[in-house]
């Protein structure tokens, strides 16, 4: 029985990420990488390819460009409307994310792999915001096997 509860689990979980990546087009990724080695490039890299329009946000990298994208100090910054984050952060982040967020309208967050933090999936939450959290969408597109033109 407890094999079916988590099933079910994962199954609701699945049927979140299919129907919020049909609405994505446009994401930032928070804590974008100009290194090739860093996850964050090589997920970044992913999305451009599979036709999302990727903003990366690093007040570090501010001005530059990563894969002939301009880069953004913060989620202000970013000059057209955005449909979800995709964070490369330390939990410890989280929470301030999330509210930047929510200041900014950002209906969908996406935490990768090994970042969750419950206060701020709670405020998330609280806030209409779809939280997706502790997974990555270079694993998750392929695994479902989605595309952008997916109906």
């Amino acid at each position: 029985m407890s094999t079916e509860l988590i099933h079910d689990r994962y199954d609701l979980e699945d049927h979140k990420i299919v129907e919020t990546l049909k609405k994505v087009k446009t994401i930032a990724l928070i804590g974008a990488s100009s290194k090739p080695e860093r996850d964050s490039y090589k997920v970044m890299s992913f999305l451009i390819n599979e036709g999302y329009q990727v903003f990366p946000i690093n007040p570090l990298l501010s001005g530059t460009t990563i894969m002939e994208q301009k880069v953004y100090g913060c989620l202000g910054e970013v000059p057209s409307p955005i449909d979800m984050l995709d964070v490369f952060r330390q939990s410890k982040y989280l929470y301030d994310i999330v509210v930047e967020a929510t200041q900014a309208n950002i209906t969908t967050i996406w935490t990768q792999l090994g970042v969750t933090e419950a206060s701020a999936e709670l405020l998330a939450i609280k806030s209409g915001i779809t939280m997706i959290v502790n997974r990555c969408p270079a694993i998750e597109i392929p695994r479902l096997k989605l595309s952008l033109d997916t109906d």
